[in-house]
């Protein structure tokens, strides 16, 4: 084992002077947090003219705020503020490489050392004291590679993934148009003319009988666009609570209407059984049209619903102002026709996502064979 100090420089980041900050591309990049992180590299919005810290090309760039441990490559010289640190590798004694994957695996570890009430963080002896294994630098080049495999064919297993997502809203745009601006003349109801909203609710905590395993109770949690359907509830109602619940059928829609970020706000998934759900989530229960038509309506109808929102109480989109808001509505049979064309896309996610889910399976077991 070996402290990160032991490795490489560690130079914490820290906020210049604000009148130093421009969008002009005067001075170099300034990447304040992991706000600004990519995939692999920070994506350049911000520049700074009187820079107070500087990370070289090829650092690797670890958030220090929360979220702490995520990481990213300095793709060019630039300038950190104080959400980050810079991480300047002795490559004599540590493969770069080798310290990125053993960083990506010790992001709970540094959460659960991060300190402050409002917004965690940590410090830069927490940083230097953190352990490090290290074997001999030509054995961490075979680890990398090989955790670098696996990386790349998860990546390419989300980007499949993500494409399959790009075709089918361009399938939807070809059939319907954009739904925003209706260029196709399609006829513009009010939601809840053509469906029951329902908002959930809670059953009272006070009463534990409420709470057991008798149905799922969504909370907006579940619902992760673009994911089409929910993802398991971790939390349970009784038969009890059931009978003082909102439930809904499979073959509805649930979407979040109250959030702590607006961009969650819209956000919707298909049910395929009955769930139970609580106040922040109203469901779309159609009574003729297609959920999957529904589905990527509401999707791309999105900078509608935030336009709503940002005209209301921040953070909240009421059953009924979604219930007003008027959206197309074509011909059944042709949301028939699109439907059967994302069950067909799905199918092939589902294959793709088992495989993703064995290859980070593989991963996990990889990153704890070589770092415990």
């Amino acid at each position: 084992m070996a402290r990160l100090e032991e490795i490489c420089a560690i130079n914490m980041g820290q906020s210049p002077d604000s009148s130093t900050y421009n969008e002009d591309g005067n001075g170099l990049p300034f990447f304040q947090g992991n706000a600004d992180f990519g995939e692999i590299y920070p994506a350049v919005r911000m520049w700074c003219s009187g820079p107070t810290k500087i990370a070289r090309e090829k650092d690797i760039l670890i958030s220090v705020r929360a979220p702490i441990g995520a990481l990213n490559i300095a793709n060019c010289e630039c300038c950190i503020g104080r959400g980050l640190a810079a991480l300047t590798v002795n490559e004599d004694i540590c493969a770069q490489e080798y310290l990125w994957h053993v960083l990506s695996g010790k992001v709970d570890e540094l959460n659960s050392k991060g300190t402050g009430s409002t917004f965690k963080a940590i410090n830069k002896k927490t940083l230097s004291e953190t352990e490090i294994p290290l074997p001999p630098i030509d054995e961490q080049r075979k680890i990398a590679a090989v955790l670098d495999k696996v990386s790349g064919l998860i990546a390419k297993r989300r980007q499949q993934l993500d494409k399959l997502d790009e075709i089918v809203k361009a399938k939807f745009v070809e059939m319907f148009g954009d739904p925003v601006g209706n260029p196709m003349g399609w006829e513009k109801i009010a939601l809840g003319k053509r469906c029951d909203i329902v908002t959930g609710n809670t059953p009272s905590r006070a009463d534990p009988e409420n709470y057991g395993n008798f149905i799922e109770w969504i909370k907006s949690d579940n619902i992760n666009t673009p994911a089409v359907l929910l993802t398991e509830a971790q939390e349970y109602l009784s038969e009890t609570g059931f009978h003082k619940c909102r439930f809904v059928e499979a073959g509805s829609l649930l979407m979040t209407c109250i959030a702590g970020s607006i961009n969650c706000i819209g956000n919707v998934a298909v049910t395929d059984r009955r769930v139970a759900f609580n106040q922040q989530i109203n469901a779309i229960v159609p009574k003729q049209d297609d959920v999957l038509y529904l589905y990527w309506l509401m999707l791309l109808s999105k900078p509608a619903i935030h336009s709503t929102i940002n005209m209301a109480l921040k953070g909240i989109l009421s059953k009924g102002q979604l219930s007003e808001m008027a959206f197309p509505f074509p011909p059944l049979e042709l949301q028939n026709q699109f439907s059967v064309f994302v069950k067909k896309t799905e199918k092939t996610k589902a294959n793709i996502n088992r495989s993703l889910e064995k290859l980070e399976t593989l991963k996990k077991a990889l990153m704890q064979e070589y770092f415990g």
